[in-house]
């Protein structure tokens, strides 16, 4: 299969977004942001003129491309203008959309017993990932991209290199997930990548692991639009349920906002449950 052709243009912005140090994950992002904009150009996208950026945000609307799809793209098109053009007056005509902010679906810790215990097989493999996700709180792409030598048995942390932002950052390691890591390193030996491919030169896929986990959902018999990303979310709910301190769990998460962070307690329905309400104190004035 023949490879396509890169232009010019897009190869400069790829150089630009390596100076920029922007995750391999955001650049393909900015690609696929381009290439579609160029699609529906149908010129290079560098000669495009303010009613035609505009177009093609209307052209995104009227056709019911999700708010997170709509706002991956104009990112990656205020990039491209910005840097790779030195057309910073085009950003002005870029608009982002509000995204509706939904409550995370969480998971009960039955739930999660039972994800963990259907994850498929043959081996611990999918079963220390998945455990890695919920256990310390990691994103997909964390999980599959952490090197054996990432593991701290010594000080029981698990070192984060280049997460969300580019940024590194430890977290916990709790002495059951240490046990399960173990029993999946005496049987697959990983040299590298903890969690390594098929080819075991590359790290196992996020896409992967989202497979893995759907399949595990469904063996378990869960109903819950839960997603691999419940994992995250079910790990801070239930430390905040524990009532450990949310800037501790900012800092595990690896939240830049506590704002972020502090949405938990929306779905903390344990903590909100034992909250006596004011109403309470009207039998003592009556």
């Amino acid at each position: 299969m023949a490879q396509e052709k890169m232009s010019p243009l897009r190869a400069r912005m790829i150089e630009d977004m390596r100076i920029r140090g922007l995750a391999e994950t955001t650049q393909k992002a900015h690609i696929r942001a381009l290439k579609d904009f160029t699609a529906f150009l149908g010129r290079s996208p560098d000669t495009a003129t303010p009613e035609e950026l505009r177009a093609y945000q209307l052209y995104m609307t009227d056709t019911g491309v999700t708010p997170s799809v709509y706002n991956a793209r104009v990112a990656g098109l205020r990039f491209f203008f910005g840097m790779t053009c030195d057309r910073e007056d085009m950003k002005k005509y870029i608009q982002f959309r509000t995204e509706p902010r939904k409550l995370p679906i969480v998971l009960s810790f039955e739930e999660v017993s039972a994800i963990l215990a259907a994850a498929p097989g043959p081996g611990l493999k999918y079963r220390a990932a998945l455990g890695i996700g919920y256990g310390a709180g990691l994103r997909a792409s964390e999980v599959t991209n952490l090197k054996v030598r990432d593991i701290d048995s010594d000080r029981m942390l698990i070192h984060v290199e280049r997460g969300k932002g580019g940024k590194d950052r430890d977290v916990m390691l709790s002495p059951s997930l240490l046990e399960l890591l173990r029993a999946y390193w005496r049987e697959a030996r990983p040299q590298g990548w903890l969690f390594p491919g098929q080819s075991r030169v590359e790290p196992l896929s996020p896409r992967s692991l989202n497979r893995a986990f759907n399949s595990a959902k469904a063996m378990a018999g869960i109903k819950k639009p839960a997603t691999l990303h419940s994992l995250r979310h079910s790990f801070a709910t239930h430390l905040l349920e524990a009532d450990t301190d949310v800037r501790v769990i900012q800092v595990l998460l690896g939240h830049a906002k506590l704002t972020t962070t502090a949405r938990y307690t929306h779905v903390a329905t344990k903590t909100l449950r034992n909250v006596a309400s004011p109403f309470e104190h009207m039998r003592d004035v009556t």
